[in-house]
């Protein structure tokens, strides 16, 4: 029996029938078919503690593994909750690097490389000595080309093998591709620095060749759980191979539906074939959505259900398995409402209506989200809300603990450690941060301002909760204990709640819940995104729209506009994937009903070289980053002056009134009539209400 048997509680108490299996369940193969919001989290967490309880664990001797450090946080401390302290919950790296770096010196010798965190300005030297011209943009893709290769275990030369048969950024050639991955691992060799996933194969390395390193670590760790097992790519299933060696005391939790990683080299193989490895293995199925209402698990269920054959080509490598069916445990609510907008700023400016409307019915604003399928669909949806004074926080961002405001709050609340006071500690955190920003009400003014607000505010939002979950107790919390708490979610990078709107894509909404999620551009070429070619392109962004659905507790909407720009051809079409499940919409633009065309979608190429545009600034545009500026650059800074003055006359920032790229629009098209003004992406038609005219009349003048 565990030294903490004395003080757990009875760990299985509440558990529905199938989590309840799950937990009893300690040894031998274990392999839990989660669906979405069926308690996948609350499962394996009892199982750990209950088993730490019995004292068939050890706690040291447990090794929890998942994804994100987020993630791995959020187990953490439900364990120590449960009484389970001392089980190492870690991502996959942080687990191997932690192995790496104690092992190195006695297996390899010397110091171990330093770990690079970006690969980026690697990626872009290797380009720039090949002669080959990117930008950011291309640089992330070439980035994660490599990251593919290298969690796919390929070397530079069996690389060179499979290269034929992808399809690589901006068109290139294979020869090219593997030659700037081969400069990449030069420059890493040259600098003596490794990356994330030469962590990994490393730490595969070693215990592969060092018998004595391989036998410590699995006297360590005896027992493993692996979380979101769908998206274990096969670097990451060879190190858990070593890891286990021939022991089978192993516990996988995944949903196959909910895979929307394999472009970066994740596979559900392994979660769909863990019985062909272990006969003996037993599986338990959660299908009791206890997240979202009726209606929401009715469309999630429906997405899946009507899946289609998407293209004639055949696909061997594609497996569809049998979708968990959920069954909604909550109480009803309203069904999900579609709408249709004439455009995108259009839509935009529908959302932020309809959240304006929440908002004034009462819900929390950080329980609404934005979800989208590419980071560049989100600027129309930040302007639509910073128009309506809706505050707003990216998801995906810079790290909050990174933000300068948050060190210098956290500095400033150790220093007052010094200071006796008998304030209590919430109230010593609010007096401390407010010399640094913080205010019980927000201020008027937008951007970097507000963000300071925001962050102050998420530190005195936590103090509060932890505050209160001690005086349910009958303890008060102290200073010291806060600031404790602030240290280990800043080197997990648990960040707390911020207080806003949420924008994200579907991918960087993945294990994130909402009372209200309002899904985005649900058109063909957005979703599905326009290089899905095959089944298996199709069949992922399937499995991406059910987790965008899957997010939303109480409320959902979707949404899409027929044009990209106000006055556009409205050549767009709603998503395939909706066909024969949605309702009609509503719209204030409502288009008669239109049988599906068959269409060729082309992305859209530079005017100057005819290069393909790889964001939305150079959409906007309609040319490269690179290539020469064909906009009148006297009335470009004319426009930037009248914005200023603008700006500053209603108190909000710059951007608000028109982005940069919006004014080099208008000063490279020189618009002659409002009608032409308003075809420019970014001038919507609340825009060109208001300020329309002024623009014109700068334009004539110039």
């Amino acid at each position: 029996m565990s030294e903490q048997s004395s003080v757990s509680p009875d760990l299985l108490a509440g558990l529905d029938a199938e989590q309840r299996r799950a937990a009893e369940s300690l040894t031998g193969p274990l392999c839990i078919l989660a669906g979405a919001g069926t308690g996948k989290t609350r499962a394996i967490t009892h199982r750990i503690a209950h088993g730490v309880y019995t004292g068939v664990y050890q706690p040291n001797t447990v090794l929890a593994l998942t994804f994100t450090t987020r993630a791995a946080a959020e187990m953490r401390t439900r364990l120590r909750h449960l009484g389970a302290n001392g089980v190492q919950t870690r991502t996959f790296h942080a687990a191997a690097l932690r192995q790496l770096q104690y092992f190195w010196p006695q297996s390899i010798g010397g110091t171990l490389p330093n770990l690079i965190e970006h690969k980026a300005p690697l990626v872009a030297e290797s380009a720039r000595r090949l002669r080959i011209s990117s930008d950011r943009a291309m640089v992330r893709d070439l980035a994660s080309e490599i990251e593919w290769a290298k969690v796919s275990m390929h070397s530079v030369e069996t690389y060179a093998k499979v290269v034929e048969g992808r399809e690589l950024p901006n068109g290139l050639e294979p020869v090219t591709m593997v030659r700037i991955f081969q400069t990449y691992e030069e420059l890493k060799d040259d600098r003596q620095v490794i990356d994330f996933e030469d962590v990994l194969m490393l730490t595969a390395a070693i215990l592969e060749d060092d018998e004595k390193v391989a036998a410590s670590v699995r006297a360590q760790y005896r027992h493993f759980v692996v979380d979101e097992y769908q998206d274990v790519s096969p670097l990451q299933q060879r190190l858990l191979d070593l890891w286990l060696g021939e022991r089978r005391d192993i516990c996988v939790v995944g949903d196959a539906s909910q895979t929307i990683y394999s472009f970066t080299g994740a596979t559900s193989d392994y979660l769909l074939k863990f019985r062909q490895r272990y006969p003996e293995a037993d599986v338990v199925k959660l299908v009791r959505d206890y997240r979202s209402t009726p209606e929401v698990v009715a469309l999630a269920n429906k997405i899946l259900a009507t899946r289609r054959i998407e293209t004639s080509v055949p696909d061997r490598t594609v497996t569809w398995p049998e979708p968990l069916e959920l069954i909604a445990q909550r109480e009803h609510g309203p069904e999900p409402e579609f709408f249709e907008a004439s455009d995108d700023a259009h839509e935009a400016e529908e959302v932020a209506q309809r959240i304006k409307a929440l908002l004034g019915n009462g819900q929390d604003v950080s329980e609404i989200a934005i979800l989208y399928r590419t980071n560049g669909q989100s600027e129309a949806f930040e302007q639509a809300l910073t128009a309506h004074s809706i505050p707003y926080v990216m998801r995906g961002a810079e790290r909050f603990f990174s933000r300068t405001e948050v060190k210098e709050g956290m500095l400033a609340l150790r220093a007052a450690l010094h200071v006796e006071s008998e304030i209590p500690a919430p109230q010593m955190v609010r007096d401390v941060l407010s010399s640094h920003g913080y205010a019980p009400q927000p201020p008027a003014a937008g951007g970097a301002q507000r963000q300071r607000w925001e962050s102050l505010s998420a530190l005195v939002r936590l103090a509060d909760d932890m505050a209160a979950a001690r005086e349910q107790g009958g303890e008060q919390i102290t200073l010291r204990e806060i600031i404790t708490e602030l240290e280990e979610r800043a080197a997990t990078q648990h960040a707390p709640t911020l207080n806003g709107v949420t924008l994200a894509s579907f991918h960087a909404a993945k294990g994130l819940e909402w009372d209200v999620v309002f899904l985005a551009g649900l058109s063909d070429g957005l979703v599905p995104i326009t290089y899905a070619k095959d089944q298996a392109g199709y069949d992922e962004e399937r499995r991406l729209l059910y987790v965008g659905i899957t997010r939303a507790r109480l409320q959902l909407f979707l949404s899409w506009s027929l044009a990209r720009t106000p006055g556009g051809r409205a050549h767009r079409q709603p998503s395939r994937f909706l066909d024969g499940i949605r309702a009609v919409p509503h719209s204030s633009a409502r288009q008669p009903s239109r049988r599906r065309k068959e269409q060729k979608l082309t992305p859209a190429v530079c005017r100057e070289c005819g290069s393909f545009l790889s964001n939305a600034r150079e959409r906007k545009l309609r040319r490269c980053s690179d290539c020469p500026a064909a906009y009148d650059e006297q009335l470009f800074e004319t426009l930037r002056g009248w914005r200023s003055e603008v700006s500053q006359a209603n108190s909000v920032p710059a951007f608000v009134v028109f982005t940069d790229s919006t004014l080099m629009a208008i000063a490279e098209d020189k618009p002659g009539t409002l009608q032409e003004l308003g075809r420019i992406s970014g001038v919507g038609k609340s825009k060109l209400e208001r300020y329309g005219q002024a623009v014109l009349d700068l334009v004539n003048q110039g």
